[in-house]
């Protein structure tokens, strides 16, 4: 077989399973239409306040219920049927998107309408996005696992390319409200896919009984990854990292507005920019089916020389060309920490420790959103965007020193274990 053959099949592997295969198209169509979401949601916020604080207030909202949720949420993935869940979340994100596209075209909408319906859609997420993620196992088993992770990616982030840039079009064209109701109609196409899966080709994962407190259940998710360095070690660096380097539905609105001052049209190319770099690295991951420690390591430090790189440009292609890199960086470390907790982690323990990285990613942006709209309001985006650059690389001190450590503990316990003479 010629090896372009070879690579383009083991790049597609995961699409070998009928219900990965629906999944995977579906998701590619509610995808574009949730970026178009959150451009619009962005730009009407700022259309309608001119405030960053609006906006991080917004951001905080919206991920709010999932720093609240997202570990009972985990819980859940482990003890009920993921389809049938996910596809309540998803019918009720519909909903959300459809009302909002309804009061913005009709001249009604408030900013206390937008507060509501971003927590809706938070709530939704607090539930949903854990279910999602341990359900890809159940599609693929664990042999494709890594493949289909990183092909999710490439969905998510192909939308991120075509969403924003189709969004900004629309906005500049036929209004802020399109953006909305072209994402509910999108939902139709996941909805179908879970309709379409067939039951007998699901992976079958190992599953405690359901019953149990629930707060107990969601400790036994938290003593293992404290128990485990290599996880703790991806955590503290999520942690850092998450709060205050992954707040790019603030970020990117912010540098757009006032930095480069640029309309819509060109905002929604900077949100496609950094899409196109995660495409490109998720499909990468995808192809090679791993990321080596080294290059685990290099992307996280790049990652934050360049956020303190775009908190210092004020040129547009440079901005541009920095957020490709940002996309880049940013899908080679969330996709390494999500590939690398679901294959140490249990079956039974899959949905409560994959939580904790959705918390650390998704649910610390009610602080990281906040903190960096108050922010910008008060000493101006690019000194914001420099200080949370520096956090950043505080927290891969932290982390590099925690793994440091650990490892010399764990070799002193083995030579200390050893019998004399050896």
């Amino acid at each position: 077989m010629p090896i372009p053959s070879a690579l383009v099949a083991r790049q597609f592997s995961s699409l070998r399973n009928w219900n990965y295969r629906v999944y995977f198209f579906g998701q590619m169509i509610s995808i574009i239409g949730t970026w178009m979401q959150t451009t619009g949601q962005a730009w009407l916020v700022l259309k309608l306040t001119g405030s960053a604080a609006a906006l991080g207030t917004v951001t905080m909202l919206q991920f709010l219920p999932q720093t609240a949720f997202i570990l009972f949420g985990g819980v859940l993935a482990d003890r009920v049927p993921k389809r049938k869940l996910l596809f309540f979340t998803q019918s009720t994100a519909l909903a959300q998107a459809a009302l909002l596209g309804v009061l913005v075209a009709t001249g009604t909408v408030e900013l206390w309408h937008i507060y509501c319906l971003a927590l809706v859609l938070g709530l939704t997420n607090a539930f949903g996005n854990p279910v999602r993620q341990a359900f890809v196992v159940e599609l693929v088993g664990k042999d494709d696992l890594v493949n289909a992770v990183a092909l999710n990616s490439s969905v998510f982030n192909a939308g991120r390319i075509i969403g924003p840039a189709v969004a900004g079009i629309a906005i500049a064209a036929t209004g802020i409200a399109t953006a909305f109701f072209l994402n509910a109609v999108s939902f139709v196409a996941v909805l179908a896919a879970f309709a379409l899966m067939r039951s007998g080709q699901f992976h079958v994962v190992e599953r405690r009984p359901r019953r149990g407190n629930i707060f107990r259940q969601v400790g036994e998710g938290f003593r293992f990854a404290l128990k485990t360095p290599s996880i703790l070690y991806l955590l503290i660096l999520l942690a850092f990292i998450g709060t205050f380097g992954y707040n790019f539905t603030v970020v990117i609105p912010l540098v757009s507005r006032f930095v480069l001052n640029v309309g819509p049209e060109r905002f929604g190319l900077l949100t496609s920019c950094m899409g196109l770099g995660s495409l490109i690295s998720a499909l990468t991951l995808a192809a090679t089916g791993r990321a080596t420690p080294r290059m685990f390591t290099l992307a996280t430090v790049a990652f934050v020389v360049i956020f303190a790189s775009i908190a210092a440009s004020h040129w547009f292609y440079v901005t541009a060309a920095l957020f490709v890199g940002q996309g880049l960086t940013s899908i080679a470390f969330t996709n390494t920490i999500n590939t690398s907790i679901q294959l140490q982690v249990p079956d039974e323990l899959r949905g409560r420790v994959i939580s904790i990285y959705q918390l650390l990613l998704g649910g610390t942006t009610p602080i990281g959103g906040f903190v960096t709209g108050h922010l910008a309001e008060s000493i101006g985006v690019p000194r914001t965007l420099g200080l949370e650059a520096g956090i950043c690389g505080l927290g891969i001190i932290v982390a590099f020193t925690y793994r440091y450590l650990s490892t010399r503990s764990r070799v002193g316990a083995v030579v200390s274990a050893a019998p004399a003479g050896q």
